[in-house]
């Protein structure tokens, strides 16, 4: 009966195409989900007197992201910048490129599912002993053997260990798919944040160029001041060391610049010493209107999530490979083929011989390795799933900051830019105060450093709104599904559709 059942179960499994072992589901998380514990606001506020990265924006919810999305920031060198690094960044090239070899071997793990075929030809000239051992019917000891034969090999896929190998194998690139749309949008998100920072550290620049020269108004005043007798000489050293600091501040905004020049030409994929488009800070737009993705929708949206996703699925696969290794399996040959002494004689009749076999091969005894190997495949799987519900867990946390970022660093624009405003008019009402010699250069110097530190400040506080703008993009996918990252038409998710 036992043997009888066996048999059964084996005939339905090739007939009906099932393989053994769980069959991969993902795990159903986020439906009920939301990024924070109050409503999204409809809108984050603008702030009046701060240009562009002013701007008040709209938070759509469910909106669908844009393949391009780098486009709303409004700058069109960046829109080429852009172009260039998707084009010729030698990471992305050699990510895109292993990515085919993936999906090659793939092709590969599921030629065993089909028939082994193989030809070989023989010819030989032979001589036997005409003492010992003539050659019948023939009577000569020297004589020609031509041998054609065909070697043909199937292994029935019983249990579909083969299927699960294959499936496996299809994760994998899979996974590998995905960890490559995940370094496209770091390249995008990375190379658009630091032409924000180059922006900005070069508004940084000529903010400090601007106090220094300030500055050094001053000090002609005071040293002028001083050899008439009004003021003491420690004041005018002061002055020259407030002077003196303000320009030290310059070498590190320099080298800022320079070191954000040069990763902007390595991610373009071109040497420091070419001239790259500089973008002023002004020149940027805030997107008028940003999306907010349902949380469910980063299931399918994030790129990790996806890998991680991936990477589940394979272990789940490896789980029926592991259980199939620990069953019955067969072996089906045939070696038909032909051997003659003279070429003329192929594919006459009695020439032929061929044989046919089939071997069963059942594991018995491996000192427990195939249990314990089956094991740590479960074991492999929960711990893949686990990494995906973390890294779910992750994303939200992502999102959610991103979120908790646009309104925060609005706010603090907001508060940014009445502070520059007011350093700015008390810097002119110290200034008009000191021509007329009603104000002491102490108070003066003060207001300037109070005006140096608030327009750096806002500078900054602009420059956090954009990037943040980036962020969000970037936390809800990048919008890769709209764009083809891999270079390459991409095969079918399904795995079975390959074969």
């Amino acid at each position: 009966m036992r043997k009888q059942l066996l048999l059964t179960c084996a005939g339905a499994l090739a007939l009906s195409g099932c393989s053994i072992g769980p069959n991969f589901h993902r795990p159903d998380m986020l439906k009920n989900a939301a990024f924070q514990s109050n409503a999204l606001p409809a809108t984050i506020h603008g702030t009046q007197g701060s240009g562009a990265a002013g701007a008040a924006q709209t938070l759509t919810v469910g909106a669908d992201l844009s393949g391009e999305w780098w486009k709303a920031l409004g700058a069109p060198q960046l829109d080429g910048l852009v172009a260039r690094a998707l084009q010729n960044n030698p990471s992305l090239k050699s990510a895109q490129a292993s990515l085919k070899a993936a999906y090659e071997q793939t092709k590969v793990a599921g030629a065993p599912l089909l028939p082994s075929i193989s030809a070989s030809f023989n010819p030989t000239r032979n001589k036997t002993s005409q003492a010992l051992s003539p050659v019948p019917a023939n009577n000569s000891y020297l004589y020609n053997l031509h041998t054609l034969q065909l070697n043909i090999s199937y292994q029935p896929d019983l249990w579909g260990g083969l299927r699960r190998q294959v499936e496996n194998q299809a994760a994998q690139a899979e996974m590998q798919r995905f960890q490559l749309v995940a370094t496209t949008n770091t390249l995008i998100n990375t190379l658009v944040v630091t032409l924000i920072t180059q922006s900005s550290v070069n508004a940084q620049i000529a903010a400090t160029k601007d106090i220094i020269a300030i500055q050094q108004k001053l000090l002609d005043v005071m040293e002028k001041q001083y050899r008439l007798g009004d003021i003491a000489e420690a004041q005018v050293l002061a002055q020259k060391a407030a002077l003196a600091q303000a320009q030290a501040t310059l070498p590190p905004l320099h080298l800022q610049a320079e070191q954000a020049h040069d990763q902007i030409a390595a991610l373009v994929g071109t040497t420091p010493d070419e001239v790259l488009p500089e973008i002023p800070l002004d020149a940027y737009r805030l997107p008028a209107t940003l999306p907010v993705s349902l949380p469910s929708a980063l299931l399918s949206q994030r790129p990790d999530i996806r890998a991680a996703e991936s990477q589940m699925h394979s272990a789940s696969a490896q789980v029926g490979v592991a259980i199939a290794n620990r069953l019955p399996n067969v072996q089906l040959s045939a070696t038909p083929g032909q051997a003659v002494n003279a070429m003329s004689q192929f594919f006459t009749p009695g020439y032929g011989n061929w044989s046919i076999g089939a071997m069963v091969a059942q594991p018995i005894f491996q000192g427990f390795e195939l249990m314990h190997l089956e094991r740590q495949a479960r074991d492999n799987l929960l711990a893949a799933t686990e990494q995906y519900k973390n890294t779910v867990l992750t994303s939200m946390q992502n999102v959610a900051d991103t979120l908790h970022a646009l309104q925060d660093d609005s706010d603090a624009l907001t508060i940014s830019a009445a502070n520059e405003d007011a350093a700015v008019r008390s810097l002119r009402i110290s200034q008009s105060q000191m021509s007329y010699g009603d104000i002491s250069p102490i108070l003066l110097q003060a207001a300037v450093q109070i005006e140096l530190e608030a327009r750096l400040n806002l500078i900054q506080a602009k420059a956090t709104r954009y990037t943040d703008s980036v962020a969000l993009f970037q936390a809800l996918g990048g919008g890769w599904w709209h764009r083809n990252d891999t270079a390459m038409k991409v095969p079918s998710t399904d795995w079975h559709a390959a074969f």
